[in-house]
């Protein structure tokens, strides 16, 4: 018995490279429905087999590939959608697909089907495979070039959920580097990020993606219009401020920061009127090096009296260093005020908690 499964065993995996060659040579020879039917199969295979990485190198070792991105030109309806399929299926975890697949021109026809109101389910399927080739770096530059940004900006406001939430990752892949963006989006990309960050959870990946476009967004004057112009918009930030990860908190102290420093006199009270302070102490404690430094720079800013110039650290954190100083002499003094500013994090909340119920309270009444 043993015996007669190992034989199966090897039969069914000399079968394979077999299997791949004549499906293969399906895609690169057969007419329009052959090939249609080899697509499927091609997914089919990727899908269900363990060892689907090394199916991936080997269907596109076989040349499938090249003749795939041409059904995406097709008029059939089948045609782009499962070739489309098999494409997505490709590319997943292998790079060297991923560029090939751009390489062999499959850019220009995901973005005419982006275009496509009408049929939504070939656009998500645009967009999901959008989102998987941008990841690889090499790839950036032409997707960026290609005009698919206001695409994926559009996408925001009227997509699916699925569609909206690949739509931001795909801007995020195409915009948040290292350098800064040789394309920005339209600033009506504001108002659908906003209500995406209030939708989800703010120490989710998902939020540092899109708090990372806000930041993008702010560096311009239509961005910062566009943020205070959306509904809760500053309230939205001020609360990733609070309830965010590392870092979304820094994405978004920096967005506050570009309002303020744009024009103090127009975004302070704004920024106050939000209750910003409480998070913001938080941060000067709990966020990353850089984010500890825009609080700082922002909370001098958010002061009553202008800064005559940019202060090492918020004079409210001065006055709490040096209370500990008294307290405690210096050995002990980051210590201590790390302390008393929890307490007084902890105050100010309760403080905004407390003035919140009478609000309530006097409401009802």
């Amino acid at each position: 018995m043993g015996e007669e499964d190992g034989a199966f065993n090897h039969n069914h995996n000399h079968k394979k490279p077999n299997l791949i060659d004549e499906i293969s040579g399906k895609i690169i020879h057969g007419d329009l429905l052959t090939k249609i039917h080899a697509a499927r199969e091609i997914r089919s295979m990727i899908r269900n087999r363990n060892s689907s990485v090394n199916i991936r190198a080997k269907f596109a070792a076989a040349g499938v590939i090249q003749p795939l991105v041409l059904m995406l030109y097709s008029r059939n309806y089948d045609a782009r959608q499962v070739s489309l399929l098999a494409l997505l299926n490709l590319a997943s975890r292998n790079e060297q697909n991923k560029e090939q697949i751009v390489t062999c021109g499959a850019i220009p026809p995901l973005v005419e089907l982006l275009k496509f109101q009408n049929c939504s389910a070939l656009r998500e399927l645009a967009t999901a495979a959008i989102l998987t080739l941008s990841a690889a770096p090499p790839n950036k530059q032409t997707i960026a070039n290609s005009g698919v940004i206001p695409l994926l900006v559009q996408i925001l406001s009227c997509g699916s959920v699925q569609g909206r939430v690949d739509a931001v990752t795909a801007l995020y892949n195409l915009l948040a580097s290292k350098e800064e963006p040789t394309i920005v989006p339209d600033a009506k990309a504001i108002l659908p990020l906003i209500n995406l960050l209030k939708e989800c959870k703010k120490s989710s990946k998902f939020a540092e993606k899109t708090t990372a476009l806000i930041e993008i967004l702010s560096k311009s004057e239509e961005g910062r219009f566009a943020i205070t112009n959306s509904e809760d918009g500053i309230l939205t930030l001020v609360e990733t401020i609070e309830d965010g990860s590392l870092v979304s908190t820094e994405h978004a102290v920096s967005a506050l920061l570009a309002l303020c420093l744009s024009c103090r006199s127009k975004y302070r009270v704004l920024i106050l009127n939000e209750g910003a302070i409480p998070g913001l102490l938080r941060l000067t404690v709990y966020g990353t090096d850089e984010a500890q430094d825009k609080a700082r720079t922002l909370l001098d800013l958010l002061r009553d009296s202008p800064p005559e110039k940019r202060l090492s650290s918020s004079v409210l954190e001065k006055i709490v260093y040096d209370m500990a100083a008294r307290v405690d002499g210096s050995e002990k003094t980051a210590e201590t005020a790390k302390g008393l500013l929890q307490d007084m994090v902890q105050r100010s909340m309760d403080l905004s908690m407390n003035e919140i119920q009478i609000k309530a309270s006097s409401s009802s009444t």
